[in-house]
């Protein structure tokens, strides 16, 4: 799971395997596979880092020379 920051400021954590999408509108907005969206602070670099670096986490940096 990551941290994300909803616009009020409010934290919220979200499996990143139920992402189905980001767009910046200039806000992210994050749709769920299940349709729901939800529309957070962080810029879309930003979750992509944090899904990396979690995935990195639970797999590990995997083989660089595949």
């Amino acid at each position: 799971m990551i941290a994300l920051t909803r616009l009020n400021g409010h934290l919220l954590m979200i499996n990143c395997d139920l992402i189905e999408s980001l767009e910046e509108t200039p806000d992210t907005v994050v749709t769920l596979v299940s349709g729901n969206k939800i529309v957070i602070r962080d810029k879309m670099r930003d979750v992509q880092d944090k899904i990396i670096a979690f995935k990195r986490k639970i797999y590990g940096p995997g083989d660089p020379g595949a």
